[in-house]
């Protein structure tokens, strides 16, 4: 469909060495920042060449109306260290979902211990580990160039954030940081996310992407940003699918709630506590295995369940107490969900807000009711 060669493409490797060099040896700013930076202060010579393609890009006008980060207070208060609100209110109801904001509000009143269940989880606490990437970013920049206008390098944040493409120059070890495989590649951006998969690869000299299936004239033809939830979607992208086939929600703060310490140590013993995108999932279709393993816990001795779960023996095994108690965790959610959309109703009857604030609350409304309807769908599967 598409080639882009590497020349056109924005990456670390094409900005001049020079102003990289403005940030230390390493350079003391993540590539996101950098690129970022680059387009806020970059030598304007260097970048006239991206002027045809950036008169075609989001305005930041369009970021504040589909982005939760730039969103008012009131709607998107989160875990993030630079929230500031004070949830303690009874009248601060928590807008968005707990994988975007890291909050509930029907768990928040038996606070959990954070650092006992902290672990890496790309698609939890989504809008706190955006948050902190800007704002390392921003204080990188401020720090070499001092005037840095906030609104102009946040917006180019988000191009970057909404319009990269995983860039590692063949040959090369991947970065540590995910987020540092990055590369702005020029018309390649203005396909629109589908869970159609396609091919894109990039082999040192050009970026290639090849349709996946054959399309109709006048057709759109999308791409894939990769497997997300609708959640992730949402924070990083401004957007969500009405049908998404990676649709997942997420139960581990409702988990840990019942889990002692040594219940998690043992779960970290077997290889069951939450790690890296393993998690414990609740989709249309039920639960997650690891979920249904935590379930069992909860009732059989510590020796049957270990037992069990390294495949020795059943003994101790009761279907019908593990239904009852992953049942017991999607009314969790359920509730959590009812009680979201009770408060959005209020917020939307009573808002005397602008279009774009009844804007915002209508997308919050028809993502609570997708959250709504993917645990009934899964209290159905489990049930059955």
């Amino acid at each position: 469909m598409v080639t882009v060669p590497f020349q056109a493409m924005l990456t670390v490797d094409t900005i001049p060495e020079s102003f990289i060099r403005k940030f230390g040896s390493p350079p003391n700013i993540s590539v996101h920042g950098l690129l970022a930076a680059f387009l806020t202060h970059g030598d304007p010579e260097d970048l006239v060449k991206y002027d045809l393609w950036k008169s075609v890009w989001p305005t930041r006008k369009d970021f504040e109306d589909s982005m939760p980060c730039l969103w008012p207070r009131d709607l998107r208060i989160s875990n993030s260290e630079y929230d500031g609100a004070d949830i303690s209110h009874p009248s601060r109801a928590i807008f968005l979902s707990p994988s975007i904001s890291g909050r509930w509000n029907t768990l928040r009143n038996r606070k959990i211990q954070q650092k006992e269940c902290e672990y890496e989880s790309h698609h939890q606490n989504l809008l706190a580990q955006q948050e902190k990437r800007l704002r390392t970013a921003w204080d990188s920049a401020l720090a070499v160039f001092p005037d840095t206008d906030w609104e102009t390098f946040s917006y180019y944040w988000f191009i970057v954030n909404t319009r990269s493409f995983y860039y590692v120059m063949p040959g090369n070890d991947p970065p540590e940081d995910r987020n540092d495989a990055l590369a702005l590649v020029p018309f390649a951006d203005y396909f629109n996310h589908s869970d159609i998969a396609c091919d894109a690869d990039f082999n040192g000299k050009e970026y290639t992407f090849r349709a996946a299936k054959s399309y109709e004239r006048g057709e759109e033809i999308f791409m894939c940003y990769g497997a997300h939830p609708n959640d992730f979607l949402f924070a990083e992208y401004g957007f969500f699918l009405e049908e998404n086939e990676w649709e997942v929600l997420y139960l581990d703060d409702i988990v840990f709630r019942i889990l002692s310490p040594s219940d998690r140590d043992e779960l970290r013993l077997q290889q069951y506590y939450g790690e890296y995108r393993r998690n414990y999932q609740m989709t249309s279709a039920g639960v997650c295995y690891r979920t249904e393993i935590v379930a069992c816990m909860k009732y059989m001795t510590r020796k049957d369940w270990r037992n069990y779960v390294l495949g020795i023996s059943t003994k101790g095994v009761n279907a019908a107490k593990s239904l009852s108690i992953i049942q017991g965790w999607i009314r969790a959610y359920m509730k959590e969900a009812d009680k979201t959309l009770a408060a959005l109703n209020l917020k939307q009857e009573s808002s005397q807000g602008s279009d774009e604030d009844r804007g915002k609350l209508e997308m919050l409304l028809r993502r609570w009711r997708q959250i709504r309807v993917l645990c009934d769908e899964a209290f159905k599967a489990v049930s059955c």
